[in-house]
């Protein structure tokens, strides 16, 4: 395993609290952009970003779509219990498949005021829906892991039916603030399509349906990955040796098409956002698990990519390896999960540019930027707060090339 040396301290900035952006802009693509090249960094508006892509690049998104994850209860003696969302348990770890569950379903959760919840109590909540009332109730299973499970009234509606009627939109903590009626909206992509992320892929949220129309006349080709985003991605780094961090593992389906598109792809790729670049280099992972003969699961371990090897295989290669897998197992789609972690050393497989929003200071997010721009990255964020950008999840965006 090759160890590789990762200071914290050396990804570390100071964030001013009024520069963390609490709410979203009025207009999506009005957010500023700033462009880094070649060491050279510009300053536009997110609206001009298709004039920064060329023709026949590929830009890849994630399509996953934030569910209200916080559901709140009440105690007959009046204490409030939030309950958060965190990894589907029973009957299926799938995302998709427990979503769509006419029976109890049970997560693993983060509780807050847990000690108040006795153990036993089935907490109940009255819930509106198309004319009627759904009770949903909630009873710990396992204390230790903090295993919920939920039940409801009417089993002939999905779990996501229940959950979309009851629960809050999971703004990031840092926000400090209760979602309101525009957060169900603002919190989502314009292209988010399957339900299963407890936080949204933010580098997304700049895109506007005006932004996409100049990006297909440039024929800027598109592929969709959907990783399900865990609460994770808030996680500040609390060791010495960044590597010990744990890493959620977060689900990941990928089709057939762009797998494709990716093998066939010769101008440049381009991830929206981390989520998208983590999916990407998992893939690629995954091809060199198969050709290395380490097993046919759809795994990738957080420090999978740092073995020690004398070579790897070219994209081409690696996807294709993961193409004839499926073929021969009869997939039209890839599903698996991934806990990758993307530091300082890493060399990146899949893309060329990202767009990304401003992370937090210390954090897995600001260590993949770093793995990409070397210590440009500090010239970047320090550009950044000089020039009045607004940080983290509703704040202005980066288009970055390496």
């Amino acid at each position: 395993m090759l160890e590789p040396l990762v200071n914290l301290r050396d990804y570390e900035y100071t964030l001013p609290e009024d520069r963390i952006a609490k709410y979203p802009l009025e207009k999506r693509d009005q957010s500023k952009l700033l462009h880094y090249k070649n060491g050279k960094i510009e300053h536009l508006h997110f609206f001009e970003i298709p004039n920064l892509i060329e023709s026949g690049s590929l830009l890849v998104y994630n399509d996953t779509k934030v569910i209200p994850a916080r559901l709140i209860f009440q105690r007959e003696t009046g204490a409030r219990i939030e309950i958060f969302l965190l990894q589907p348990v029973s009957p299926s770890t799938v995302i998709p498949e427990i979503m769509l569950a006419k029976h109890p379903v049970q997560w693993e959760c983060m509780i807050g005021n847990a000690r108040k919840w006795k153990d036993g109590e089935i907490l109940k909540g009255r819930i509106p829906f198309r004319g009627k009332e759904i009770i949903l109730s909630a009873k710990i299973i396992d204390r230790d892991t903090k295993r919920v499970e939920f039940s409801w009234s009417d089993f002939s509606l999905p779990f996501v039916d229940i959950v979309e009627a009851s629960g809050e939109v999971p703004l990031p903590p840092y926000l400090n603030r209760q979602a309101d009626e525009e957060d169900k909206s603002r919190y989502q992509t314009v292209y988010s399509k399957k339900e299963g992320a407890v936080a949204a892929p933010t580098a997304g949220l700049h895109f506007t349906n005006e932004v996409f129309e100049k990006i297909r006349s440039k024929r800027i080709k598109e592929a969709q990955v959907t990783l399900h985003v865990s609460a994770g991605t808030f996680q500040p780094i609390k060791v010495d040796k960044v590597t010990e961090h744990p890493m959620h593992s977060e689900q990941i389906h990928l089709s057939r098409e762009t797998i494709q598109l990716c093998m066939e792809q010769e101008g440049k790729t381009i991830a929206v956002g981390t989520t998208s670049v983590r999916s990407l280099e998992s893939l690629f992972w995954f091809g060199v698990k198969l050709i290395e003969g380490k097993g046919k699961e759809f795994k990738i371990e957080k420090l999978f990519p740092y073995e020690d090897r004398k070579s790897l295989p070219p994209k081409k290669e690696s996807l294709k390896a993961v193409l004839e897998f499926m073929d021969s197992s009869g997939l039209g789609e890839l599903m698996g999960t991934t806990e990758i972690f993307i530091f300082p050393g890493y060399q990146f497989q899949m893309i060329e540019g990202l767009i990304t929003n401003f992370h937090q200071p210390g954090t897995t997010l600001v260590l993949l930027i770093a793995a990409m721009l070397g210590d440009d990255w500090k010239k970047v964020y320090q550009d950044a707060l000089e020039r009045d950008y607004r940080f983290l999840s509703y704040g202005d965006s980066s288009l970055l090339w390496f």
